[in-house]
């Protein structure tokens, strides 16, 4: 049962032990989770913010040596000494070259991010060496065509230092003529970028790139991050009117966390991405171990309700068993399954010991005295059984008389016959169980006396379904109902008009007594209707021996068929009455086998 003692205390334990945990397991992550998104919304942003101001020292460092390379006398002389018309002695360029590149030398020495200057004419010719492909190059293309002055991480062989590079490049002018001969390149090593990037990373396989408006990383290395996501979120950059914040963008089931800045360096922006299963992997840990911790206590709960329960729950499911039995009134059965109750020395022991010797005490008293009563009622419930209104016996004593007086034998007979078979079928006490044709037999037998007594003003009509003789019935329930309909046709009526029919439709009999006579009060019906309660023998028997009487006909056949029977009571006043009596037969041929067809 649902309800049992054992059940209350899984249910206990759960309710103290489980369900906080599940909660908890609910609640702390998400807290977590907030708080974790919280803090990290911060870090990132003042992690990005410290490196735009730490590439923008980087950037106008590189700047500011270009614009001091280009205000130099030496490269403004350098520049005119290339870019004259007159032939100008080799040595002297030479030398001019020389002064440049000690000056170059000089202030790389002196800047402490290992930048590196070149100073490049357009046909390719160089400080550092002469590059005839320069043209072809596509930093140098970004540069004149798309006036892109910071380069993307490249490798530079006309400069001094070795590895990857970021350059400024600056439009190298006769500041005389404002005309440009080249640029100014200052690299500046890509490791100093990265390096710094790199603690902008958000969770354990999150990352940060410098990309330029196409998505392009500006540094080396590949980007991990699906083309998708970055295509995404470059658009959703570009649409947004704010210069950094974040937003989050979604990729086959995964969501991405992406937080932007919009650098002031060129057209380049910061961008760090993480997805939500990275950053709060930690979090769902902690839920996956919650829930574990709860489906274990949950196991430990359910142990521990079987352990503390067991010696009493148990016991005591096998003492409810054994008082099933009691209630079927197999006593016996109850007391053969009481030896396997077992039970320590305690309350519930007294229990079930004071039990035992209930059954035992209940036994003795019913075997004794119930026993006795019911052979007693059983006697006085046959005798009324076989009792003849004694009103019908006299007037039928008398019809004889009458007829014998006016010397009409056969009718004399005829009676004679009829009161014959109606004393044969009551004193035949064999069995209580008689087939339906047979009660019909004795009712016609009946009605033919009550013909005989009203003459013509009495009109019976028998309508019978032949697969109905043989279904079981208990005897003398349609007397009383026909006794009654002619009974109360006649306290208004000069004439009474009976029918009796019987009709089996599917698995149901049904038995139908209508008369046209006063009809019954609501209050008779309603105290029918309303009568739920299973008829004891006591109420049967309450007749005083005029008859056997409407009620104490519903009340036997709902004590002997109990769910398989039902009735319904139409009337109306002066209308006349009709008694349905239903009976369902699936139950087969009950008590059958006691019937005699003699």
């Amino acid at each position: 049962m649902f309800f049992s003692l054992r059940n209350r205390l899984f249910i206990v334990f759960t309710c103290l032990l489980t369900i906080p945990l599940l909660i908890l397991s609910i609640i702390i992550p998400s807290w977590f989770t907030s708080i974790i998104e919280s803090q990290t919304q911060e870090l990132t942003i003042e992690a990005m913010d410290q490196y735009s101001l730490y590439i923008d020292s980087i950037t106008t460092q590189a700047e500011d040596l270009g614009k001091q390379v280009l205000v130099n006398q030496t490269t403004q002389q350098w520049l005119k000494l290339e870019n004259a018309e007159a032939n100008i002695p080799k040595e002297q360029s030479l030398l001019q070259k020389n002064q440049l590149k000690t000056l170059l030398s000089s202030m790389m020495i002196n800047n402490s991010n290992g930048m590196t200057i070149s100073v490049v004419l357009n046909n390719g010719e160089g400080t550092w060496g002469n590059n005839p492909n320069l043209h072809k190059i596509d930093w140098f293309q970004d540069f004149a065509i798309n006036e892109q002055r910071f380069v993307k991480s490249h490798i530079d062989p006309y400069m001094p230092a070795q590895g990857n590079s970021n350059s400024y490049i600056l439009p190298l002018v006769d500041l005389n003529t404002v005309v440009s001969y080249g640029f100014i390149k200052v690299n500046f090593p890509t490791t100093l970028l990265e390096t710094a990037l790199k603690k902008i990373t958000i969770g354990k396989n999150g990352h940060a790139y410098l990309l330029d408006q196409q998505g392009a990383n500006v540094l080396q290395g590949k980007i991990n991050t699906p083309a998708k996501v970055v295509n995404q979120s470059l658009k959703k950059i570009k649409n947004s009117p704010k210069e950094k914040g974040l937003f989050e963008t979604e990729y086959y089931g995964e969501k991405y966390i992406v937080f932007y800045q919009n650098l002031s360096v060129g057209d380049w922006i910061l961008v760090s991405e993480v997805t939500k299963s990275d950053l709060f992997s930690k979090v769902y840990l902690l839920q996956r171990n919650l829930l574990l911790i709860s489906v274990i206590v949950f196991l430990l709960t359910i142990l521990a309700s079987f352990m503390l329960s067991s010696n009493i729950v148990s016991p005591l499911g096998k003492l409810a068993k054994a008082m099933r039995f009691m209630e079927r009134g197999d006593f016996s059965g109850a007391k053969r399954f009481m030896p396997t109750i077992k039970s320590s020395n305690n309350e519930v022991g007294y229990v079930i010991k004071v039990f035992d010797h209930t059954i035992d005490q209940l036994k003795k008293v019913i075997e004794t005295e119930y026993e006795a009563n019911i052979r007693r009622k059983d006697a006085e419930y046959k005798a009324l059984l076989l009792q003849i209104n004694p009103h019908f016996l006299n007037n039928t004593l008398e019809i004889i008389g009458g007829l014998a007086a006016q010397g009409k034998n056969k009718e004399v007979m005829n009676v004679s016959i009829y009161l014959g078979r109606m004393m044969r079928y009551s004193l035949n006490t064999h069995s209580d169980v008689v087939h339906l044709g047979e009660e019909l037999s004795y009712i016609r037998s009946y009605t033919d006396i009550l013909k005989v007594r009203y003459e013509d003003a009495i009109t019976i009509n028998f309508d019978e379904d032949s697969e109905t003789k043989t279904l079981p019935i208990i005897k003398f329930i349609l007397q009383p109902l026909v006794e009654n309909a002619v009974k109360y046709s006649f306290i208004e009526k000069a004439s009474a008009e009976i029918f009796i029919k019987t009709r089996k439709i599917n698995n149901q009999v049904y038995i139908v007594v209508e008369d046209k006579g006063i009809g019954m009060s609501e209050e008779v019906i309603s105290d029918l209707l309303n009568e739920e309660k299973e008829y004891e023998i006591n109420s049967v028997l309450k007749s005083k021996g005029s008859s056997i009487g409407l009620k104490n006909v519903l009340g036997r056949l709902k004590l002997y068929y109990g769910q398989n029977f039902s009735y319904q009571i139409e009337s109306e006043k002066n209308a006349g009455t009709k008694i349905t009596l239903c009976i369902n037969i699936n139950r087969g041929d009950i008590h059958d086998e006691d019937h005699d067809h003699r």
